[in-house]
């Protein structure tokens, strides 16, 4: 058995990616392990499944005072120090510089078919909204890898979920985070597998 492939997950909230991975890791149907878990609200939801997995926390705040750099550095700086290979974004909120060392290691995914429906304020409901609005046929969730601008940097991989006759963004989110709950792990392991064959 090779080594698992070592992570970090950045959240702000509910938490429901990172518990989806913790729940694959669990059953063995994601070769990672989960160094470290950072959120920028102390009252996120998904602190509880860390908590609950033994994964070690911090929670890292930007503050108006907190200039981007510094953001960056007390983000990044505790991934080094825990030596992971990649930094899963699950729902963090905050927009993060990505350091010269962390390009192409920053993983994102994204609730539509980047890049469609995708840049700044493009997130939760809205983006649903936006897919129903313009009388899109078919959505999905995009994993791509994070560079400095909003939804963007390279795609890894796509799932395509059909829009049908009736959906409110409520009932296409539900269906689109079904999608991204087998997404996020594919890509994963994808990038471990090419970790291994390095």
């Amino acid at each position: 058995m090779s080594a698992p492939l070592p992570i970090a997950v950045l959240i702000s909230g509910g938490g429901t990616t990172l518990r989806n991975l913790i729940e694959k890791i669990q059953v063995s149907s994601l070769p990672a392990e989960i160094r470290l878990v950072i959120s920028s609200n102390p009252q996120a939801r998904g602190l509880d499944f860390a908590n609950a997995a033994n994964i070690p926390i911090l929670v890292i705040q930007k503050t108006k005072a907190t200039g981007a750099e510094q953001f960056s550095e007390a983000i990044f700086g505790p991934c080094r120090a825990a030596n992971v290979k990649y930094v899963v974004m699950g729902g963090f909120l905050k927009h993060v510089l990505i350091p010269p060392d962390f390009e192409n290691r920053v993983l994102n995914i994204h609730p539509a078919l980047l890049p469609a429906f995708g840049g700044k304020g493009m997130y939760g409901l809205r983006v649903h909204e936006a897919v129903l609005k313009a009388g899109a046929k078919t959505s999905g969730c995009t994993v791509h890898f994070v560079d400095n601008v909003y939804d963007h940097g390279p795609v890894i991989l796509q799932r395509e979920v059909a829009v049908r006759p009736g959906d409110t963004p409520e009932v296409l989110q539900q269906r689109v985070f079904a999608a991204e709950c087998e997404a996020y792990p594919e890509a994963l392991r994808q990038l471990a597998k090419s970790h291994r064959d390095e």
